[in-house]
Parts: C-alpha cells; structure tokens; sequence
C-alpha cells in the first residue's frame, strides 16, 4: 500500500461510517415526515420538519466533509469503492433500527464488501495532484471528458423530464440514476475545490481565479440536485435496497469519470491496474449479493412469483397505520 495515501483511506473510512448512519436517521425521519403529511416521493417536504431527517442530515455533512478531504490526498480510485463500509453500515442499522430484515446470506455480501476494498486499498495507486487550479481546468476541457459531461447531462435531461414522471415511483433506478450520473460530476467539482482550498493555505492562492468559482457552482448545483433525488428514492424504496443500488451505479461512473479527467491510473503497471479492478468487481459482488438476498426474502415473504419485489415503506397513505405497501416491479426493469 502507498504510504502517501493513509490520510486519504482514514479520512474515506470515517466518511462511511458517518455516511451509512445518515441513510437510517433520514429514513426514520422520512418515516415520521410521511406519517403527518405528503411523501418526499411525492413531492412533499414536511421532512424539513422532522428532526430525525435533520440529525442525517448533519451526520450526511460531516461524512460529505470528510469524503472530500479524503479525495485531496488520495486518487479517486481509492476513496469512492471505500464508500462499500457505508453500505454493510446501512444494511445492518436497517435491521435493528428499521426492521429491515437482512437475510443471513447478505453477510456474505458484507463479507466480499470488505474483502474488495482491502484488495483496492493495496494496489491503490499513489495520488498525482495538480499543482494548480488552471492545471485542473486543463484536465477538465479536455475533449474525451467535455464529451463525458455532455452525455451524462443528455441522459440526466432525458431521466428528468421524461422518465421520472412516467417510472419514477416504481423503478428506483430512475431516481438513482440521476443521483449517480450528477454524483459523478460532483466528485469531479469536489476535488478540483479542495485541491484549490489546500493550495491556497499552503499560500498559493487560487480563489483569484474564475475557474475555481465554477468548480464551487457546479458542485452547489450537483450537491442539491443529489439531495432532493437521493430523499425521493430512499422515501419510496427500501433503504436496504437503495444504498447498495446506489453504490454500484455511483461508484462506477465516478471511477470512470476520474480515469477521464485525472488519469488516475496513469504510470501504473497492468498488474497493479487488473487487482484494482479485481478488487472493485469483488465488492461489486458483494453489492449484488446483499440485493438479491434482499430481493429474495421478500419475494418469499410476499408469495409474489415471477416478480422481483421491494417494501416501499412509505408507500401509500401513512394516516391509517405504520404498515407497508408492497411494490412489484418486474426483474427486467432493472437488470435489462
């Protein structure tokens, strides 16, 4: 393991233990929210309300914050699979705190979750920083990225105003497709910030230039564009569905987007490059594992054949009792 990326790996590693508790105090809080008036998935905001939802909120914050540093010193090759411990956190608070029961077989799932990120952790490449913020909008106008940013907005754009209205309440993808697809920008922004705030402590200032403002606007945007999609998807769907569905699909096109723009396996030997990839195809599994197990005790408890079924557990009207309404969704939705 690189030395030079320690700070980065304990910074990632709080992140998500902060991180996976956030998604159950929101969801208790989205809980009680409904309960006294419209659904987040709905378009209500009586969450704002609730101070549940307020305590993930801060909890979220101080994970958020701790994620970005981490991306200042190390590659986001790294810091963004490390996001894996949130999802064994969630699953497990979810059972006790939510009674969102996790099949035996998701310790498996738990089990190749951490067993990837050790793997990632090892052959992690050493993190190569821009000397500047002029530098980093070099990388970002780069055509191969212009061309990233440009069909992850088309495809935003079109899960927005066309699918969202049509699917969004039965095909969790949509809403998490659009969290991903702007998460992945959001890291970009994100490290390009704190690169530059690290500069201009060093005493190098790089708040005098514009491109640094812009970094700060897109990640504002992207930021609250995450939130309100995220609270959407965790008020209809179940939370121990939606964190892993979300780490997969977020975490793949954050690495992604940082191989466009920064390059971060550039130098490393193919050796090194195949265990990373490994590593994050392990975790991958793991994800997986704790989905289909989840999927499956469900569809058991429910008698539903044919079908893969989630809980909504703020489906439908909360006024007549804390019960659960169960959404059917057909198992090509998802995998097709």
């Amino acid at each position: 393991m690189v030395t030079g990326n320690v700070p980065g790996l304990v910074l990632a590693v709080s992140s998500s233990a902060f991180i996976g508790t956030s998604f159950i105090l929101k969801k208790k809080g989205l809980r009680r929210a409904a309960a006294s008036g419209t659904r987040a998935g709905v378009g209500g905001y009586t969450y704002l309300l609730e101070p549940l939802w307020w305590a993930g909120m801060i909890t979220m914050f101080i994970g958020e914050v701790a994620n970005f540093v981490a991306y200042v010193y190390a590659p986001a090759v790294l810091v963004t699979p490390l996001g894996a411990l949130s999802i064994i956190i969630s699953a497990v608070l979810a059972h006790f705190m939510l009674k969102e029961r996790l099949p035996k077989l998701g310790i498996l799932g738990c089990v190749c979750c951490i067993v990837g990120s050790v793997v990632i952790v090892l052959h992690a490449p050493q993190e190569q920083s821009p000397t500047s913020v002029i530098q980093i909008w070099g990388l970002a106008t780069e055509p191969a990225f212009l061309i990233y940013v440009v069909a992850t907005l088309s495809v935003v754009v079109i899960l927005v105003f066309y699918f969202e209205q049509r699917y969004g309440q039965s095909n969790m993808l949509i809403y998490l497709g659009i969290c991903s697809l702007v998460g992945s920008l959001t890291v970009m922004s994100i490290k390009a910030i704190g690169i530059a705030i690290k500069l201009t402590l060093e005493g190098i200032n790089q708040l005098q230039y514009l491109q640094s403002w812009f970094f700060f606007s897109v990640a504002a945007v992207c930021v609250i564009t995450q939130l309100n999609y995220l609270n959407k998807a965790l008020d209809t769907f179940n939370a121990a569905v939606v964190s892993p569905i979300y780490y997969v699909m977020f975490t793949t096109l954050t690495i992604v987007a940082s191989a466009i723009m920064f390059k971060d396996w550039s130098g490393q030997d193919a050796s090194g490059i195949a265990s990373e990839i490994c590593g994050f195809i392990t975790v991958l599994c793991g994800t997986i594992i704790l989905h289909a197990t989840r999927e499956q005790e469900q569809t058991n408890t429910s008698g539903t054949a044919g079908s893969g079924a989630w809980y909504g557990s703020n489906r439908g009207s909360r006024k007549s009792g804390d019960e659960e309404q169960l959404i059917g969704v057909h198992s090509s939705d998802f995998f097709d």
